[in-house]
C-alpha cells in the first residue's frame, strides 16, 4: 500500500514525529490519519517507558511571571543531552509548562504531571512531556518546581 504524502506532511508538520514514524503508522492504518495519531501516541508512551531509566544530565530552567506582577514559577526541565536542551520545540515546551506552573498550583512534579494541560484540557502533562520522548528521541523529565504568589508565606 502506498502513502498519500499529503497526509503524510500533515500527519509530521502536527506531531513533530519523524517522517519514518509517520509513514510507518501511515502504512499500518492504511492511510487512517487519526488512527495513525494514535498509533503515534501508543509508540510515543512506549519509547517513553524504554527510555524512563536513561540519565538526564543536561536540560534547562524556565521561568514565567504573569502579567500581573503578582505570581511567578519556576521550572527545571531535564534531557539527555544539549542537543536537546538547545532545540527550541524544547524551550517552547518549558516555557509552556512553566506558565502552567503559575496558573495552576501543584504541590509537587508527581502532582504537576497528572494535571490536564491548560492548552489542551484532554491530555495531561504527563502525556504532554511523553510526546516530548517520542518526538525527540531522548528521556526527558520535569525535576523541580516552585510556584510563588505575591504576599504568600510559606
Amino acid at each position: 500500500m502506498s502513502v498519500d504524502y499529503n497526509v503524510l506532511k500533515k500527519l509530521r508538520k502536527e506531531t513533530g514525529v519523524s517522517f519514518a514514524l509517520c509513514k510507518k503508522a501511515l502504512e499500518e492504518t492504511d492511510n487512517a490519519y487519526k488512527k495513525a495519531q494514535n498509533l503515534l501516541n501508543e509508540w510515543g508512551v512506549e519509547k517513553a517507558e524504554k527510555k524512563a531509566d536513561r540519565q538526564t544530565a543536561d536540560g534547562a530552567l524556565f521561568s514565567y511571571i504573569h502579567h500581573n506582577k503578582k505570581i511567578a514559577s519556576l521550572l527545571e526541565m531535564r534531557s539527555e543531552t544539549d542537543f536537546v536542551s538547545g532545540n527550541d520545540e524544547f524551550r517552547s515546551l518549558g516555557q509552556e509548562l512553566a506558565m502552567q506552573v503559575a496558573s495552576v498550583p501543584a504541590e509537587s512534579v508527581e502532582e504537576f504531571l497528572k494535571q490536564p494541560y491548560i492548552r489542551e484540557p484532554g491530555k495531561t502533562i504527563e502525556q504532554l512531556v511523553k510526546e516530548a520522548i517520542l518526538k525527540f528521541g531522548e528521556n526527558i523529565q520535569i525535576s523541580r518546581l516552585v510556584r510563588w504568589e505575591l504576599g504568600e508565606e510559606k
